[in-house]
Formats: C-alpha cells, sequence, structure tokens
C-alpha cells in the first residue's frame, strides 16, 4: 500500500522520499500486480494468467495492465528504459531486472523486482511463477543477475521507457 511521503521538514534517510506519490503508487501497482500472478503455471512464450508466463511475458503483462508498453523477448527487455547498475542499494520496486546464464552471456532472463532483494519471475526450473531472493546461491540451474532496468521515473507517472537511452547509468 502506498503511504504519502512527507517532504517537508527535517531531511530524513526514507527510501523513497524522492519519489512522487503517484511514481510510488505506480511502482507499488506493479508489485501488487506481479505478485498476484505468483503461483501461476510457467509456460514458453506464455503471455496470460490463464494459459501461463514465460519471464518476459509476464514483465509484458505486468506493465500492460499500467498502459506500459515493453517488448516481448528478455533480450528486447534489456535495452528499455534507464539502465541501473548491479547494486541494490539502487534498486526500487517495479525495475526490471535481467540475468544470464554467465558474464558475459546475453541477457535471456528478466523479473520484477518486489523490494528486500527479492523479485518475482516466471521461473522454468519450479514451473511457476515465484518470488526469489536476488543473491540465490551459484548453481547450474541458475543465472546471474546482470543488472537492472527502471521503465517509472522518480518525479511522476510518466514511464521512462522511450525517453532514456538504453546506455544511461544513474
Amino acid at each position: 500500500m502506498c503511504m504519502p511521503v512527507d517532504l517537508v521538514g527535517a531531511q530524513s534517510t526514507k527510501p523513497f522520499e524522492s519519489m512522487s506519490v503517484s511514481a510510488q503508487a505506480l511502482r507499488d501497482s506493479i508489485v501488487q500486480m506481479a505478485k498476484a500472478q505468483v503461483g501461476k503455471r510457467y509456460l514458453t512464450g506464455g503471455e496470460s494468467p490463464d494459459n501461463g508466463f514465460d519471464c518476459s511475458g509476464l514483465i509484458q503483462y505486468v506493465l500492460a495492465g499500467l498502459n506500459l508498453q515493453v517488448p516481448r523477448t528478455a533480450k528486447q527487455q534489456a535495452k528499455v528504459g534507464l539502465a541501473i547498475k548491479r547494486d541494490t542499494s539502487r534498486l526500487l520496486p517495479g525495475d526490471i531486472l535481467t540475468f544470464a546464464k554467465g558474464k558475459k552471456a546475453k541477457i535471456s532472463h528478466v523479473g520484477i523486482y518486489v523490494g528486500d532483494g527479492r523479485y518475482i519471475h516466471a521461473s522454468s526450473v519450479a514451473g511457476k511463477i515465484i518470488e526469489s531472493p536476488i543473491n540465490r546461491p551459484s548453481s547450474p540451474l541458475i543465472k546471474i543477475w546482470r543488472g537492472a532496468r527502471r521503465v517509472l521515473s522518480l518525479d511522476d507517472s510518466v514511464a521512462a521507457l522511450a525517453t532514456v537511452s538504453s546506455k544511461g547509468q544513474p
């Protein structure tokens, strides 16, 4: 639930104080829509809760619910919005996380950051939509977290999708 942000008075260390209330509400909505899909089945090429999702289909479905359009594949989604370095202190709920099999491999998996070092994604291994910690132990079945993309701006409800270069780093 979105709590009002009080920017008047002494400086504070509230993590979302620089965001407008509308931007924070959109982020909360993305997280809630993603969480509502947990437990739905995994389906290669899937794009709906009725039939199932793959990772990029889940991202596309959740963001489309808020009239935010993103491309269909993980590789394409890894190029939208503002690039965020691989640093959990810079992540905000609603950011798209990117994953690959190795440090130099192309992005092949995406998920939605929900806060507290956790994300929601369509897991082919689990066969369903699950919530996982970002920094999971290394395994041949687990792809490495490579970075994130910010598709919502901090100051209002305008998406950063088309307005920011894919090479930008905050």
